[in-house]
């Protein structure tokens, strides 16, 4: 999710395929273990989707992105495996790890 400082929110999703099998704890663990200040991170680093809103406002729009959930799914992937992601967050976010 993306939540601005006049606190208005664009929500999304990835959608991940599991071929090494890691559990919803592993990857939950993972996510929140490498958040900035415990609760942020860029969606860049983690190469998810960008949930910025169309026009940029100085004022209340900053770089960072909220993790809510991770939960299983019969739907169709939409951005990689769970392994790729997992390396990209740890890769991308070890100078910011609290």
């Amino acid at each position: 999710m993306y939540r601005d400082y006049a606190n208005y929110k664009n929500h999304g999703e990835a959608i991940f395929t599991n071929p090494d099998k890691y559990s919803l704890e592993q990857v939950r663990c993972t996510l929140e273990n490498y958040r900035i200040d415990g609760e942020w991170f860029y969606a860049s680093r983690w190469g998810v989707k960008d949930l910025h809103f169309d026009k940029y406002d100085d004022e209340i729009d900053h770089p960072y992105h909220v993790y809510e959930s991770v939960e299983l799914t019969d739907e169709a992937a939409t951005a990689g495996s769970v392994t790729e992601l997992l390396e990209r967050v740890i890769r991308g976010g070890n100078e910011y790890m609290v």
